[in-house]
């Protein structure tokens, strides 16, 4: 029974969003010439005109040039047509791609994206160290599960404040209850390495506070924030492992120490660095030198990583380091700056567009259009909703059974009601949320939710609000065929013909095809 009136709501749903279309006079676009039968319309002529810098529509002789050059193209593009090049697998896919990326182009807010990428790399500035004790939730809790977690966090967050040792206090307690407390000291935290509402929250701290609780899909936090300092940015170096026996006897380390100090003496001495490593490493990249990629704070072991980061100039080789895993010499081959926001932005923005922060992503997009389309939200009709995920998760059956029997305005859009049942329906439908509390997975979904309906808005209504589309469309699409049936005719052929081929084949094609060009239109282009 579910099932069926699930589906009658998000029917009347679609409907009702089908109604979210811009109104536009259609306006005269009178045919500027006939090519092979196809009506060009005027549009689409001083569109591509337009583009190209050198046409001067006001210039009667500029505008004969080009007619010439459009004619040509046209039925180069028309030859292409007859050829059958408009059919193939390669040619649909090609234009379906960009298609694809031309849709999304104008269901973006590109100014808005860069700049929530922008508060991300803001923060890529500082390194944080700091040690958190988490009380973790059910993976779908309910409210009453995150009072119970919250109060245990208060407890501890309480004891610290009356002068208690974090440290102390949070191994204690994950002693006491391993299944349901967690401790842990980090010496670095980046942007993009933790939950949202994680970085958020610690990247807001001062050094030496503690935090109340903070609750992420994880559990509740309590987070001590150890200190601030500036991200160095990326170090690339060299390095030879001496490493420790696998079966270690009393003297193990005594003689992989002297190992290491001999290498090292070999170095400094100006010996071949690559060689030595090759000769000597025990480390994976023995064969390349011991070169490894270049890493961050909080990639490689911390000894490891202190000492790479403490060589100053290119060429600098340190003395044999200690890790778990033998004695490492390390030479410093290169320091590069910070990365820029550009090459940042190339690497977090496809992964903030599909994780948790991708609501932040098109924030700015979709608040644009909640205001184009007259949004209105009614609180107490999602109060009635969260109260009933306080009891069932949103994913519940019983959730999805109570909640088609709410019927109050959830939001307007565009003139257009939609109710509690409707949005409910949709929950069962879509439930994509990386949300543990049933309070947040409700909220992820309903801005899912305003979003689609938005973007299927702006889809409907793509060619109205941006005529432009359709030019582009067929300028591309052209622009794919005059390239393979050029490529066939003239350019797979030796160079020094290919003026001469040309010129034959454009003449074929003007006796081949019927032309007509409307030049008492043309004339009135000029101003």
């Amino acid at each position: 029974m579910i099932k069926s009136s699930m589906k009658e709501k998000l029917q009347i749903a679609c409907l009702a969003f089908v109604c979210l279309t811009v109104n536009a006079q259609k306006k005269s676009d009178p045919v500027v010439m006939t090519i092979a039968d196809k009506q060009i319309p005027l549009s689409e002529f001083t569109f591509i005109a337009e583009k190209n810098g050198e046409v001067n529509l006001s210039d009667s002789k500029s505008v004969r040039n080009y007619v010439e050059l459009f004619k040509n193209f046209k039925l180069k593009v028309a030859e292409a047509e007859s050829l059958g090049l408009d059919k193939t697998k390669a040619f649909k896919d090609e234009l379906d791609e960009y298609r694809a990326q031309l849709v999304t182009s104008y269901l973006t807010d590109k100014e808005g994206e860069d700049a929530a990428v922008k508060n991300i790399y803001n923060r890529y500035g500082e390194a944080l160290e700091l040690r958190q004790v988490v009380f973790r939730l059910p993976q779908y809790s309910l409210t009453k599960d995150t009072v119970a977690a919250y109060q245990r966090a208060m407890q501890f967050y309480n004891r610290i404040k009356d002068g208690e040792n974090f440290e102390t206090v949070g191994k204690e307690m994950m002693e006491k209850d391993k299944d349901n407390v967690y401790y842990n000291y980090l010496r670095c935290l980046l942007p993009m390495q933790t939950t949202l509402a994680f970085e958020n929250a610690v990247y807001a701290m001062k050094p030496g506070t503690v935090s109340l609780p903070v609750r992420s899909s994880i559990g509740m936090h309590v987070i001590e924030l150890i200190s601030r300092r500036p991200n160095p940015g990326l170090v690339r170096v060299a390095h030879i492992l001496i490493a420790f026996p696998k079966d270690s006897v009393a003297d193990g380390e005594i003689k992989t120490l002297a190992k290491a100090e001999e290498v090292y003496q070999k170095a400094k001495s100006g010996m071949d660095f690559e060689e030595l490593a090759k000769q000597y490493s025990d480390g994976d990249n023995a064969k390349n030198g011991g070169v490894l990629s270049p890493f961050a704070l909080g990639e490689m072991i911390e000894p490891f990583e202190k000492v790479a980061f403490s060589l100053e100039n290119p060429g600098d080789i340190s003395e044999p380091v200690k890790t778990k895993f033998g004695y490492h010499i390390i030479k410093l081959l290169a320091k590069p700056a910070l990365p820029t926001f550009d090459v940042m932005k190339k690497l977090w923005a496809p992964k903030m567009a599909q994780d948790e922060r991708n609501f932040d992503y098109y924030n700015s997009f979709v608040e644009k259009k909640k205001k184009e389309y007259g949004y209105v939200f009614y609180p107490e009709a999602y109060a009635e909703l969260q109260a009933l995920c306080d009891r069932y998760f949103p994913t519940d059956s019983v959730f999805g059974n109570e909640a088609m029997k709410m019927h109050k305005v959830l939001f307007r859009l565009n003139g257009e009601d939609v109710r509690q049942d409707v949005f409910a329906a949709y929950v069962q439908k879509c439930p994509f949320s990386t949300k543990t509390y049933s309070g947040d997975f409700m909220n992820d979904i309903y801005q899912l939710f305003i979003r689609e309906i938005i973007t299927s808005a702006e889809r409907k209504n793509l060619t109205v609000k941006h005529p432009e589309f359709n030019h582009l469309m067929q300028e591309y699409r052209d622009g794919i065929l005059l390239f393979d049936i050029s490529n066939k005719e003239v350019w797979s052929k030796p160079a020094s013909e290919r003026d001469r081929i040309e010129a034959e084949w454009v003449k074929r094609l003007n006796n081949k095809y019927s032309v007509s060009i409307n030049w008492q239109l043309l004339k009135k282009l000029k101003k």
